[in-house]
Formats: C-alpha cells, sequence, structure tokens
C-alpha cells in the first residue's frame, strides 16, 4: 500500500496535512516537515529502451496507463545523470552491438561519482570489446548486465561524503547497496536523528537494517559503542571499509538476521559471526531500525521493545502506523517528522522517536 490510495496525495501541503491525521491516535505533538529540492534530487533513477524503425530512445512507463513514454526533458535525476544521459544515447545509436538488445538502463549518482548499467536481452560477453571501448571514450563507471552474467568497466564503486552538522562523513558503497534515493533529504534525516538525541541519556546503541552504515557512521560520536547489523555481506564490507575512511573504532559490524541476533542477545545460540564481538560489554540505551516498505514483523518488534527508546526510520507510513499499534502498548512518540524524498509523488519518509513508557 503507499499513500495513493488515500487521495492520490502528491502536493507537499497535502501529504503535511494527510500525515497529521493519519498518526494523530499516536502523536498529537508537532511533526517536522522537510521538503526535498524541486529539480535534481534523485541520486538513482532507471529507464527503459524504446526501439522505433531503427531508433532508440529513453523511455517510462505511465502508472497510471501502463503505457510507454518517450522521454526528451526530465529534471528529476541528478544533474550528473542529466548531462550523461543524452551523451550515452548517442554513442549506443550508432554501434548496432550495443543497441541490439538492449532494454533497460540504471543511473546512480553522488556528490563524486556517477554508475551507469545497461541491461540486455542478450549474452553481454560477445559486446564486450564494444562495451570497453564505451566505457573508454566516455570516461564513466560502466557496468552491463544479463542473465546470470555481469560486466564491469573502470569502477563499479562509487564515493560519497555527507555533511552532517559541520562535520563530513565519508562512504564508499557499489549499486548493489541500497541507497537513500535523495542525498540532500538523507543528509537532513540523518541531521534530524543526531540533534533529536541530545536530550537523552545515551549509552550504547543496536541497529538493525544497517547497510552500508549511512546512519551508522554519522551516530559514532553519540554512542559509546555501537552493535549494527545486516544480512548483506556486500553491505557489511563497505561499511568496515567505511569505519576506517572514518577512523572509527567503537563500530561493531556483524551479518545477522534480526532473528539471529534476537537468538545470540537470549543466549539460546552461538555464532561464529559473533566470535569476537561480546554481547555482555554493551548496555544498549537506543535501537534504530531502517527497515524495507513492509516495516517490522513481529520477532523484531519483540526484540526492539526491550529498550528504552526506539529510532524508527520508515519508508512506508502504512506499516510505520501498523508497527506503531503493537509499540505504543510498549512506548510513546517523543519526536516525529516526515521527509518528502519524492517531490511531486505520494512517497513520503517518517522519523520516529520513541521512549518506554
Amino acid at each position: 500500500m503507499s499513500l495513493k490510495e488515500f487521495g492520490n496525495i502528491v502536493d507537499f501541503q497535502e501529504k503535511i496535512s494527510f500525515i497529521k491525521d493519519f498518526f494523530l491516535e499516536f502523536y498529537k505533538g508537532e511533526i517536522e516537515f522537510f521538503n526535498s529540492l524541486e529539480k535534481h534530487f534523485r541520486t538513482r533513477a532507471e529507464f527503459s529502451f524504446y526501439h522505433e524503425n531503427n531508433k532508440l530512445y529513453y523511455a517510462m512507463f505511465d502508472p497510471q496507463t501502463k503505457k510507454k513514454i518517450i522521454i526528451e526533458n526530465i529534471d528529476f535525476p541528478d544533474e550528473k545523470i542529466c548531462n550523461f544521459m543524452p551523451i550515452l544515447l548517442e554513442k549506443i545509436k550508432v554501434n548496432p552491438n550495443l543497441k541490439e538488445k538492449l532494454f533497460g538502463v540504471e543511473f546512480l549518482a553522488t556528490k563524486h561519482d556517477l554508475s551507469t548499467t545497461l541491461l540486455y536481452h542478450k549474452n553481454i560477453e560477445t559486446i564486450d570489446q564494444d562495451l570497453a571501448k564505451l566505457s573508454f571514450e566516455l570516461n564513466c563507471n560502466l557496468i552491463a548486465r544479463s542473465k546470470n552474467k555481469k560486466l564491469v568497466f573502470n569502477n563499479e564503486n562509487l564515493k560519497q561524503s555527507l555533511l552532517i552538522g559541520n562535520k563530513e562523513i565519508f562512504y564508499e558503497f557499489n549499486n548493489d547497496c541500497f541507497i537513500q534515493p535523495n542525498t540532500f533529504i538523507n543528509e537532513k534525516m540523518i541531521s534530524w536523528v543526531k540533534e533529536n538525541l541530545t536530550t537523552q541519556a545515551k549509552k550504547d546503541l543496536l541497529e538493525l537494517y544497517c547497510g552500508y552504515g549511512n546512519f551508522t557512521l554519522a551516530l559514532a560520536d553519540d554512542f559509546s559503542k555501537i552493535l549494527a547489523t545486516e544480512i548483506s555481506k556486500n553491505n557489511i564490507n563497505f561499511a568496515l571499509k567505511n569505519c576506517k575512511l572514518n577512523n572509527v573504532s567503537n563500530i561493531y559490524f556483524t551479518r545477522l538476521s534480526s532473528e539471529e541476533l534476537s537468538q545470540a542477545l537470549k543466549k539460546e545460540r552461538e555464532f561464529f559471526r559473533l566470535k569476537n564481538i561480546n554481547l555482555d560489554d554493551f548496555c544498549f540505551s537506543h535501537v534504530l531500525v531502517d527497515p524495507p516498505r513492509a516495516g517490522l514483523d513481529k520477532s523484531v518488534m519483540d526484540l526492539i521493545k526491550q529498550y528504552d527508546n526506539i529510532i524508527y526510520i520508515s519508508c512506508n507510513p502504512i506499516s510505520l502506523k501498523e508497527n506503531l499499534k503493537v509499540l505504543s502498548q510498549t512506548h510513546k512518540i517523543i519526536k516525529m517528522a516526515a521527509f518528502d524524498q519524492f517531490v511531486n509523488t505520494p512517497h513520503l519518509e517518517c522519523g520516529v522517536l520513541l521512549t518506554k513508557i
């Protein structure tokens, strides 16, 4: 479910009104609202290719009619993406090998880098040299994918930096990681969390769904120690690298599911992945969750309800509300914010700080 089912809300002021009413049973205080830049806010953009009469166009699908729309001018992706799109298209148009059975493209931009992924319905190994030449001539980080195959030209890793308060935090990741889609709003979300922790007694932090350390690195100086979990090995590897990039030594990343973490904390099961981490050394005052759109399942809610303070970042107000029906039995909301990640769409990100009743 999405906000679209509640009246096709896309206007920011309408979103504000909706959120206030939607969560009124759980929170009657002020909700902070953070709106996005109007243009060039989207760091990840995906498009189809439309082939007609030996010509090639970028295209998108209309969510209402499902019809394909040819793209000529757009301004919502990052400026680096917008500038690169016509250059890439012209190069592909004149090369039949690159054009044949090409059906999609994915762009991922940071403040410093740009990665492009071309998607094919054919064996990409047969056009290896064409792809290599394309990457060289455009001096771009290029990835090609087809069924069970992946080719990388130049570099698939991207560097990012976020300014949180007066501190710059550095990250590295690739396009297989989950990336917050709006860098401007991502900085606002992290800053909001940090600013609203200042009045609370902070010991150690437990973080679930930590990814490559997007929130984790920024919160390192707010807590004595952090235990951060994630099921993706790729994300964990980047998270460890990002600790080194920022000279952070008080974060302990481990690859555990929420169920496994619960078993480990209850001492029901020992894990080799925790061989260098003594869970008894932690005194968790806060837990942070940033779950996928489905929200938290019962086992995760049972786990986080044990802690005094919960930081919940949600990309889906619908699942957040369902989770709050359970969490409100033990905790109350003390701060709430909404972040307009996707301008002119029904989607909205929420941040909630809860404390034990």
